[in-house]
């Protein structure tokens, strides 16, 4: 089972598993409303290396990006649930919109998103190359998105 750990604890434990050697894989996203999609997205980007660590969009940072209504699942539940997955090592939670001073800070040796991403738009994309690192895209298992589950409940609650 992983762990929730501040940005200050990510680098001590970053630190510690480069003098190990360890491929430190990193993704990141919202993750409201946790689905089958996500979880056959975090199981591939642990694949692809040692110890997977995923940046958590805070709750105001999801409505400047999502919108008012969003998230669905506040960031400490979020963060708990994702660090009980087999896959995840390390949840750190984020405020900014984009993981860039988080990716600037830990170097990864593997920075993931999804394959709806170009790998030449992927933020922090520079920082993990000029280490030489590399960046990956993840296909999408189709019909598995959380904008598709609330709209489901939305509809469901509108006709009954």
């Amino acid at each position: 089972m992983g762990q929730v750990v501040s940005l200050q604890e990510l680098l001590d434990i970053r630190g510690r598993l480069r003098q190990e050697g360890r491929r430190v894989v990193f993704t990141n996203g919202c993750f409201d409303i946790l689905h089958r999609g996500h979880v056959d997205y975090l199981r591939k980007a642990k694949g692809m290396g040692d110890v997977l660590i995923v940046g958590l969009n805070t709750d105001s940072s999801v409505r400047r990006l999502k919108g008012a209504d969003r998230p669905i699942v506040d960031e400490d539940d979020r963060a708990e649930v994702l660090a009980s997955l087999a896959s995840v090592d390390y949840v750190c939670v984020f405020n900014e919109d984009t993981p860039q001073k988080l990716i600037e800070v830990l170097v990864p040796d593997v920075l993931v998103k999804g394959a709806d991403w170009a790998v030449s738009d992927v933020v922090g994309k520079d920082v993990v190359e000029a280490a030489g690192g590399t960046v990956r895209t993840i296909e999408f298992l189709p019909n598995r998105s959380t904008s598709g589950i609330i709209k489901k409940i939305r509809t469901s609650a509108t006709n009954r």
